[in-house]
Order: C-alpha cells, then sequence, then structure tokens
C-alpha cells in the first residue's frame, strides 16, 4: 500500500477538527432551554395527566363482558356497582372501579369481575380481573339476568333521576351520603332497576330507576 502524502494527512486531519467543532457546536445549539421551574412543571402536568378519571358502568363493563365472554359464551349479567378506590372519589353515577358478576348457565357457576381505571397495589390491579369460580344454582327470584337490551340508562344517568326525586328529602337532611349503588334484576319490577340509596333504613332514601326508561319507578323514605 502507498503512503498518503504529507500534504493530504495534514488536510484530512484538519477537516476531521473542523467537522467535530461544528458538531460540537450545532448540538450545544439544538438543546432547547429551560423555562424557570421547568422541572417542577413538567412533574405537575406530568401527575396531572396520569390522575384517574371515574367512569360510567357502561363504559367499566364493556371490557368485562369482553373478558367474560371468552370463559363462556352464555354468560349472563347478574349484578353491576360501583366500588371504592382511595384518592379517587366516586359520584353522581361513576367511579374508578366497577364490579360485575356474570354467571353461566352450561358452567353452572359464576365470576365476578373487577374493572379499574388505575392499579392501587396489592389489591386493585389495572383493567379487568377475574375472580374465582363459584358454584351457581341458577336463576331466582330476587336474582335474575340483565338483558343487554333493557340495559339503556347507564349509571350517571340513573343517578341524576335518583338525585332529582330526592332533592326535597335531601334539603330536609342535609349531609347524608349515598350509601348504595347498584344495579339488579328481580320481579318486583317489569325490567332491570339501578338501586339507589342515601343515608339507611331507619334515615334514608330509596330510588329504584329503571335501567330501560330512567324513570322513577318506586322510592322509599
Amino acid at each position: 500500500m502507498l503512503p498518503l502524502p504529507k500534504t493530504w494527512l495534514a488536510t484530512g486531519l484538519t477537516a476531521a477538527i473542523i467537522l467535530l467543532s461544528l458538531i460540537f457546536l450545532l448540538s450545544g445549539c439544538s438543546q432547547p432551554s429551560k423555562p424557570a421551574g421547568g422541572d417542577a412543571t413538567t412533574a405537575k402536568a406530568s401527575e396531572s395527566s396520569n390522575s384517574p378519571e371515574p367512569v360510567t358502568a357502561k363504559t367499566a363493563l364493556l371490557p368485562m363482558y369482553s373478558s367474560a365472554y371468552k370463559w363462556a359464551h352464555d354468560v349472563v349479567l347478574l349484578r353491576l356497582a360501583p366500588k371504592d378506590m382511595t384518592d379517587v372519589e366516586k359520584g353522581a353515577g361513576k367511579a374508578a372501579l366497577w364490579e360485575a358478576t356474570f354467571a353461566s348457565p352450561s358452567q353452572r357457576a359464576y365470576h365476578v369481575y373487577s374493572y379499574a381505571v388505575a392499579a392501587r397495589p396489592p389489591d386493585i390491579y389495572q383493567g379487568v380481573t377475574v375472580g374465582s369460580a363459584v358454584p351457581w344454582a341458577g336463576v331466582t327470584r330476587d336474582v335474575m339476568p340483565i338483558q343487554s337490551s333493557q340495559f339503556q340508562v347507564d349509571s350517571d344517568a340513573a343517578y341524576a333521576a335518583a338525585a332529582a326525586d330526592a332533592a326535597a328529602w335531601g334539603k330536609k337532611n342535609p349531609g347524608i351520603k349515598l350509601s348504595s349503588f347498584q344495579l339488579g334484576n328481580g320481579y318486583s319490577f317489569p325490567s332491570p332497576v339501578w338501586y339507589v340509596m342515601w343515608g339507611d333504613k331507619k334515615l334514608g332514601y330509596v330510588a329504584f330507576v329503571s335501567a330501560t326508561t330512567g324513570k322513577v319507578l318506586k322510592a322509599k323514605k
């Protein structure tokens, strides 16, 4: 191999030094400047975007039903209710954690499914969680399947109807909180109902809201 002339080596070395200098300068100029308190602002924005938002019953039901259908194609919904999640307040018919009971006539069993918008270790996992199979004797007068065609009124609309019906009672009994809220079906009503209760049986208000029409079918004080 023939040696390169010294002038070529010098020229090549000079070009390399110039190129490296330009790269260094350009990389320094391309970095964006941080505003004052940028780290704190970014952290707050990230924390805000990651804050879980409560959802309605129908939003939570879809992924739970999809999971239950994989278990058995004849699954029926028996019960649907919101559950408590620390640091995420539930109310107005929305919750960050929902629980549904699905049963299968062919399997003679039921599973309790849960859907959470966020994880809260060690007990709550984000997404759908499936409980163990429990033997099921079948439909009874008090616990009947909730047909999808009859489930037309979402939880937020049902809560609004119940709250409007209980408004006068609420003014006379301020500060009494919602104690029970669930969807079920039984022989007492022609279609599935939302059971909405404030307080307790001694001092409370209960409204049964049709999950098909959204009307208050019955109320107890």
